[in-house]
């Protein structure tokens, strides 16, 4: 799935979504990902979604963001309300979708130069 790419400089934005791949401006990736607006993406370590843990989320408070939105792979899942606790503790907005819509609506909050993060899980592909 291609998506339309934002020519705003500096901001990050998913310009393809394929079954194990995530292509954010001209770099793909094979692996879960963390999308920050601006700044460099990061390797997550999450393969399924039901290997999220605490940790997974406590490492994207590091990027201060003022919301997150979790694709939680090829369908929708939503977190325990346990593990997201840091982000509401801290008011952060918290949204998940899978990762096809986190990648979209992401593109449209980051276009907005809106300190979002995704933070997206690419399933191995079947």
């Amino acid at each position: 799935m291609k998506f339309q790419p934002d020519t705003a400089l500096g901001v990050n934005t998913i310009s393809r979504l394929d079954p194990g791949r995530i292509v954010v401006g001209a770099t793909p990736f094979a692996h879960s990902i963390i999308v920050p607006w601006a700044g460099e993406v990061l390797r997550w370590d999450v393969e399924r979604f039901e290997q999220l843990a605490a940790a997974h989320i406590e490492a994207l408070l590091a990027l201060q963001p003022e919301l997150v939105i979790l694709g939680s792979g090829r369908r929708l899942r939503f977190a325990a309300p346990a593990l997201v606790r840091a982000l509401i503790d801290r008011r952060i907005g918290y949204e998940a979708m899978d990762t096809a819509a986190a990648a979209r609506t992401y593109n449209v909050l980051a276009g907005e130069r809106r300190k979002v993060v995704a933070a997206l899980i690419l399933e191995p592909a079947e």
